[in-house]
């Protein structure tokens, strides 16, 4: 009696792809990341163009929106946004959210061409890590949950999980504001950064929900009639103008190749959370896709460490030279460069 051999699945057949609405989404969050990193170093000129002139945005001033450099950076950041407001419509935000990676890379090499701010060897093993870590979330991002009306995502903010985190969230942002930011501001970048990055999660929350109340309209299924669609209208317009002053007065006094990082790994993290809470995303997919996805993510805090790190390391590492060259000046003018005494003096008084 012959038995039935069966043939091992090839990984075509148990890889079962992306979804056209993902792909979708993933080509808008590349576009978005690439005008996106650009902004960064073009807002970055036209805030040190005002400064020159003007107060400093660091310091409370806005003398930076007469200035059209900054304006055109302005302009790129509002088609990245808007390219990365569609992706949300089509893809779940675990899977947009991480794509913001590539404006780190974008950002810290023009970074280094245009703004003369070093970019060390191991700040390109970053960029390498966050490429790869995107590429692997990307891969086992799950599918966009189906949604045939914008009450269906009113009731999944409604929920208590999710108001219990954008409670928190809020508490936090006004901790920050009046407490922490007039004491710290200047001298700690997680301040202006942590509420960038805080109110940008629920603005993605409110970004995607739109986005979807949006395309519901355009395929015939009108969501404008519903008060929630206006609702988180609002919710976004608040979030993106606190967004756009405080990540302003971080670029303004902070190095930009700190600041990119920085801000993406917070605004990830918190995105992917609340993402998580309101919509359920690992609630479609197995363990292993969730362990995967976050060993993605760890890979991208990997990437991004380093490139924190490496303005530190280049700065100490020119620290020490000059350090090391005033000590052989010293030396040859006879001179001890820790306390300012002739050696020769010194010599004399041992003998």
């Amino acid at each position: 009696m012959a038995t039935q051999v069966q043939s091992p699945m090839s990984w075509r057949d148990s890889y079962r792809g992306m979804s056209s609405d993902n792909i979708k989404g993933l080509v808008l969050a590349l576009s978005s990341s690439l005008f996106i990193g650009a902004s960064f170093i073009v807002k970055k000129k036209g805030l040190k163009k005002a400064g020159a002139s003007g107060i400093r945005a660091g310091v409370g001033g806005y003398s930076y929106l007469y200035e059209p450099l900054w304006w055109v950076g302005m302009i790129t950041m509002i088609v990245g946004e808007v390219a990365n407001f569609a992706a949300y419509a089509f893809a779940p935000a675990i899977l947009v959210t991480p794509l913001g990676a590539l404006s780190i890379i974008i950002s810290a090499v023009l970074a280094h061409i245009i703004l003369r701010e070093k970019l060390h060897i191991f700040g390109i093993l970053g960029c390498a890590l966050c490429v790869v870590g995107s590429t692997t979330i990307v891969l086992h991002a799950p599918q966009e949950r189906e949604i045939e009306s914008v009450t269906e995502v009113w009731a999944l903010a409604m929920e208590p999980g999710f108001l219990f985190y954008a409670a928190l969230v809020i508490t936090a942002v006004f901790i920050l504001i009046f407490h922490f930011i007039p004491q710290y501001g200047q001298t700690h970048i997680m301040v202006y950064i942590g509420v960038c990055s805080l109110v940008g999660s629920l603005s993605v929350m409110s970004v995607k929900a739109l986005g979807i109340a949006l395309k519901l309209t355009l395929s015939g299924m009108n969501q404008l009639v519903y008060p929630q669609t206006w609702v988180f209208t609002l919710v976004v317009i608040t979030c993106v103008l606190t967004q756009m002053n405080y990540l302003n007065k971080a670029l303004d006094t902070f190095n930009t190749a700190v600041v990119s990082p920085i801000y993406y790994v917070m605004f990830t993290s918190l995105t992917i959370l609340a993402s998580v809470i309101m919509f359920k995303d690992w609630d479609r997919q197995s363990p292993t896709q969730v362990i995967t996805e976050m060993c993605g993510f760890v890979t991208i805090l990997g990437g991004t460490f380093l490139l924190h790190r490496t303005k530190d390391m280049t700065d100490g590492l020119t620290t020490s030279m000059s350090s090391l060259r005033l000590s052989k000046h010293a030396e040859e003018d006879g001179m001890d460069g820790a306390e300012g005494i002739p050696l020769r003096r010194q010599d004399s008084s041992r003998s």
